[in-house]
């Protein structure tokens, strides 16, 4: 499972970052969590392509957050798309895309649209093995979070134990790792708890959106693999993160500290800020934090095989190399929390 950064910015693009837009990727599939200005040419710019989405997922519906829709949904026309896409988000959504519908004009393929987040939480998406739900946040307008959460997976299986109580090498084997009870030659019958270890928990990512902090992220976030979380504001600026309804660095930390997630990730950064600053807040709390460039992935392996790992942006693929981007200078790639390299060990490991 990877996470892409598409566009981390606030709500005005600069000229390192675009507005909010996050991909994820988990086997063949591929979900788009908001959709600012520009998204399209953000994801051309990450080397991924125009990934044949099979979900967009939106937040809530300031513009930064969908403004890209139109265009990224008139250009999967033009490819030929045939089969549907089906468009999540807040109340209101459908009465946006109606408005929008002059704009996008004819598709060759059907726009399908659900409202979510009228109440508790609620699952928006499911598929084999893993659930999306949505949950209520606390933003100016109506918004949601949205938490990726997988099944359980049967524990790892033991074979010395297998072959100890006569069951034969082969289908029975597989039959057991699928929760099955077979019956040995000598006719005992071993069921899968006698052979199998303890459950493997799945994998979690939850994304925030804009909000304030509150109680609903926290519980959707506790154990998780990632937190996605905004940081719009310093604490310095506090009353106006109230005054807007969003989040500061330090309480993005906060609400990362009492869920206990394996890596947090401050978005939606305000250019007033220097990403070191945020960063600088953050840690003082919390030191599982990756303040993430536009293009960054984040590798989410399975809970037994470690953190999560920090794959930064190396170049853009229209600059020319060792050109720092403007509200980056001076910050490290990924501007990446401390621990092994990337691609060599787990992130915030010492």
């Amino acid at each position: 499972m990877f996470i892409t950064f598409a566009g981390t910015a606030a709500s005005v693009p600069t000229a390192a970052r675009g507005t909010a837009a996050t991909l994820l990727s988990r086997g063949g599939e591929r979900w788009l969590v908001d959709c600012g200005e520009g998204t399209q040419r953000q994801l051309l710019r990450s080397g991924l392509g125009l990934a044949d989405l099979d979900l967009v997922l939106l937040t809530h519906l300031h513009g930064d957050h969908y403004l890209g829709l139109p265009g990224l949904l008139k250009t999967f026309g033009l490819r030929g798309r045939e089969r549907p896409l089906l468009v999540i988000g807040p109340r209101g959504l459908v009465r946006l895309m109606e408005t929008l519908a002059p704009v996008i004009g004819r598709l060759p393929y059907p726009v399908d649209m659900e409202e979510v987040g009228g109440g508790g939480p609620e699952t928006a998406w499911a598929g084999d093995g893993f659930h999306i739900g949505a949950f209520p946040t606390r933003h100016s307008i109506a918004s949601v979070g949205y938490v990726l959460a997988e099944e359980d997976r049967p524990g790892a299986f033991d074979i010395a134990a297998a072959r100890a109580l006569g069951v034969p090498e082969g289908p029975a084997f597989g039959v057991l790792q699928r929760g099955g009870e077979v019956t040995t030659p000598d006719g005992r019958v071993v069921r899968p708890a006698e052979v199998l270890g303890a459950p493997r928990h799945g994998r979690v990512v939850v994304l925030s959106g804009d909000t304030e902090p509150c109680d609903a992220t926290r519980d959707a976030a506790r154990g998780a693999s990632v937190l996605v979380h905004e940081a719009t504001f310093l604490d310095e600026d506090r009353a106006r993160a109230r005054e807007t309804r969003h989040t500061t660095a330090r309480e993005a930390a906060e609400l990362g500290r009492d869920a206990d997630v394996a890596l947090l990730v401050l978005t939606h950064l305000s250019s007033r800020f220097a990403p070191r600053e945020v960063r600088a807040e953050a840690t003082a709390v919390f030191d599982r934090v990756l303040v993430p460039r536009d293009f960054d992935q984040v590798e989410v392996p399975f809970p037994e095989r470690g953190a999560p790992i920090v794959h930064p942006v190396r170049t853009r693929r229209d600059e020319p190399a060792g050109v720092p981007d403007a509200d980056d200078a001076g910050e490290p790639e990924g501007d990446a929390p401390p621990g092994p390299g990337p691609r060599d060990g787990a992130v915030g490991a010492t």
